[in-house]
């Protein structure tokens, strides 16, 4: 039995989330009365507000709309993130509401449907956003929570009906124990979130965990590099499901599908680079591994228009290019920089970025130097902190110092706008998790005006 059935109220702390708003989003479409909290206002939250959620930023017992008649009616649905001190979250404890995670009542709403679920370390929004319109577009009833804002619907959340859910098994926090998939895919597991697992031994054994919780009967897709047992999915090699002949005709990616039941020829994506290639492979080995016949998924996947921050062209003509994307993980950073140089081979590209997690440079300082080295000349802004407190010696100006272009230097985001827009460079690419997606939409007005 579903245990959210009696829940007519739910109060979201840190609805501007992602994942957060997508769930907010649902229950309102179901007739629920919503609240939420979150820190700052942002696009996220003036949507919600559009919708007719309320929201408040102010972290105090006094702002919390809830009443305490509404015990158990209610249900408190937080995020890892928010911080342990947080007035209203602890006033609502103590209280005696049932509080639970997103990740749990994501587990929950899956339970007793059929339930596709993507995860990785990378590319995770990019294959299951792929993979709810194909099962949208071919007609199947399903609601999709994605971690970004598909552009096709302008929203991170696709509602065609509920036989079916398409979810992000996010591996932060050991959320994705949460889920137990019919089908699933496991795209990497290269290291990340070390905060949480330690090390990355660890972290691959919290992968191998959620292999198992692929239900009896059920199919697991894998990278097919990756130690784990499951149907394999690669580009230009052996596998039992790889895209092959990849090209570029007419500014789309071409390329042709091999599936145990034979080739499907010359499919068509808007998306840019080979990264996204391995996206919309494994996005179509779910979708055929479900029932949608081959041929439907053609028209299916060209229809595609991307993720907004996954390689978003805010700008693109011919004297400027302005590209924004959500990568925060050196090898996030390497799939962007290939993309960008496969497409624009004679011009050099100007990166923006800025990190996001103290935890994650540290982990990653000699990594992330590597891979912004490996552009032209490069903006690095302060990290951004999220959930974290500082760490002593972890810091931007450390990181400037190990990239090794001559054409970089270090920069306040007052001062962001107009050093992107002097640039003389024709490709500029900015980069990063945090706030810059705010920042980003004041850049491209700038050169808009």
């Amino acid at each position: 039995m579903n245990t959210l059935n009696h829940i007519n109220t739910y109060y979201f702390i840190g609805i501007g989330g992602i994942g957060m708003s997508a769930l907010a989003r649902y229950f309102k479409a179901a007739g629920k009365v919503v609240y939420g909290y979150d820190k700052t206002p942002s696009v996220i939250t003036a949507g919600l507000e559009e919708l007719g959620i309320a929201i408040h930023f102010d972290d105090s017992e006094d702002a919390v709309p809830v009443d305490s008649k509404e015990k158990k009616e209610t249900l408190i649905v937080y995020t890892p993130a928010i911080p342990s001190a947080h007035k209203g979250f602890n006033s609502l404890k103590k209280q005696g509401f049932t509080v639970r995670k997103r990740a749990e009542v994501l587990g929950l709403l899956t339970k007793d449907k059929f339930c596709l679920a993507v995860a990785g370390t990378h590319g995770k929004t990019t294959t299951s956003a792929i993979l709810g319109h194909l099962l949208a577009e071919t007609g199947v009833a399903i609601t999709a929570f994605l971690g970004g804002i598909a552009t096709n619907y302008n929203s991170n959340l696709i509602q065609k009906g509920e036989e079916v859910i398409v979810v992000e098994a996010d591996e932060y926090d050991r959320s994705f124990l949460q889920l137990y998939p019919n089908i699933a895919c496991i795209t990497s597991m290269d290291a990340d979130h070390l905060d949480i697992y330690g090390d990355v031994g660890v972290m691959q054994e919290g992968f191998k965990e959620f292999a198992y919780h692929v239900q009896k009967g059920g199919t697991l897709f894998i990278k097919n590099d990756l130690e784990l047992e499951g149907l394999t999915v690669a580009i230009e090699e052996e596998a039992d499901f790889s895209a092959q002949r990849i090209g570029i005709k007419d500014g789309l990616f071409h390329f042709d599908l091999h599936h145990p039941s034979g080739v499907l020829k010359d499919l068509k994506t808007q998306l840019p680079g080979r990264h996204n290639i391995f996206n919309a492979t494994t996005a179509l080995a779910m979708a055929i591994r479900y029932g949608i016949a081959p041929e439907l998924l053609k028209p299916a996947l060209e229809s595609f228009k991307g993720v907004n921050r996954r390689f978003t062209y805010r700008i693109n003509r011919d004297d400027l290019v302005l590209i924004d994307d959500y990568a925060h993980h050196p090898t996030e950073i390497d799939a962007v920089h290939q993309s960008v140089r496969e497409l624009y081979p004679d011009d050099e590209i100007l990166v923006v970025f800025q990190p996001h997690l103290f935890s994650r440079t540290r982990d990653f300082m000699n990594d992330f130097a590597q891979s912004l080295s490996n552009f032209d000349e490069v903006l690095l802004l302060d990290i951004y902190p999220a959930r974290e407190e500082p760490i002593t010696g972890v810091n931007a100006d450390v990181l400037l110092e190990k990239i090794t272009l001559s054409r970089k230097r270090k920069i306040d985001k007052i001062d962001l706008q107009s050093a992107v827009t002097a640039s003389k460079l024709k490709i500029k690419v900015i980069l990063g998790a945090g706030d810059i997606g705010e920042e980003i939409i004041k850049i491209t007005k700038a050169f808009v005006v």
